[in-house]
């Protein structure tokens, strides 16, 4: 009988072998349905848990009023009111007078006048010492934004309630109908012309504003002094016997006979 070579034998044996190691990793699962499935899931059902509170009744009570941008001599001022469940939580201007001395100023007097408008929850608020101009600027947009904000409380009380009585949502409809945007005659100056805008609420004005102003020259100046003041005075004193500005009479001048023709469209 023929006997095999030795070195034969060992091939044989090792070729054996490796085939039996292949075929058991073959058959072996590269991975766990259930585990990975888990493992897929469990993040999302986290993150979902995160975002839920995100979006509650919370986030929904609070809403952002912007006032009304006012022209000051040194620039434009406007404030923006963060209001929760009728209460000011926050303001900040987003516009404000800058350049050489003006950040100076502004960088003085806007947190001061944040902090007191969020404390006081009005525009009844002192101006800052050295920034009077950005300060009135700052109480003249932070009453219009109040005076949005008491607005919109106003309409969407009238129509919050889904079971109310017809009553109900006229007389939000008709508080709403009581406040009037009036514009007044042209005046005419020797600089140029004046026109007063008035709105009017409850028999009150309630804002100011010149759509029409003296410019060009020393006219922009003598403008941005004027207007601002004027437009304080009739909203303070209800009606057109406001005192003239030093230095700008002729627009004052023409200012009152524009006002006085608002108010007396508007009913006196």
């Amino acid at each position: 009988m023929r006997k095999s070579h030795p070195l034969r034998r060992v091939v044989l044996a090792t070729a054996g072998t490796v085939s039996a190691v292949v075929l058991l990793l073959s058959l072996k699962p590269s991975s766990d349905p259930t585990s990975a499935s888990a493992a897929g899931t469990a993040p999302s059902a986290a993150a979902a848990g995160q975002e839920s509170p995100q979006g509650g009744t919370g986030a929904a009570g609070t809403t952002t009023v912007d006032g009304d941008a006012t022209q000051t001599q040194y620039g434009v001022v406007q404030v923006r009111l963060t209001v929760a469940n009728g209460k000011i939580t926050q303001a900040q201007a987003i516009q404000a007078p800058k350049g050489g001395t003006s950040d100076q100023k502004t960088a003085l007097s806007v947190p001061q006048l944040n902090k007191e408008t969020v404390a006081a929850q009005s525009a009844n608020i002192d101006s800052v010492s050295g920034a009077t101009y950005t300060s009135t600027g700052y109480k003249q947009s932070l009453q219009s934004a109040l005076d949005k904000m008491k607005q919109a409380a106003a309409s969407s009380s009238g129509s919050s309630s889904p079971g109310s009585s017809s009553s109900g949502s006229s007389s939000g409809s008709s508080g709403a109908a009581q406040a009037k945007t009036v514009t007044g005659q042209v005046a005419q100056t020797q600089y140029g012309a004046v026109q007063v805008r008035i709105t009017v609420s409850g028999g009150k004005i309630t804002k100011a504003e010149a759509v029409q102003a003296p410019k060009g020259g020393l006219s922009d100046q003598k403008t941005a002094l004027a207007v601002p003041k004027l437009n304080q005075e009739a909203v303070a004193a209800g009606n057109a016997n406001i005192d003239s500005v030093s230095g700008a009479t002729y627009t004052s001048t023409g200012y009152k006979q524009s006002l006085q023709s608002a108010l007396d469209q508007a009913g006196g």
